[in-house]
């Protein structure tokens, strides 16, 4: 539902709350912040505006190597 803490600062290589919220601002992602300075981040979100909704993974690009061989 929420990212947690630690995935939070994952995400934004960031611990405190003031610079989290910057790297959010900048990512496009939406975030409120609680009453204690801590955000509330939505992991739909997160997934949608970073391409990975609906659970699917983000694939990386490897070289075709069957073409290299030939």
């Amino acid at each position: 539902m929420f990212l947690s803490p630690e995935e939070l600062a994952e995400l934004t290589r960031k611990t405190q709350h003031r610079a989290q919220k910057r790297v959010l601002d900048a990512l496009g992602v939406t975030s409120r912040v609680r009453p204690d300075g801590s955000l509330v981040v939505s992991r739909a979100h997160v997934e949608e505006v970073l391409g990975t909704k609906n659970g699917a993974k983000v694939h990386e690009i490897e070289p075709n190597w069957e073409a290299a061989r030939a």
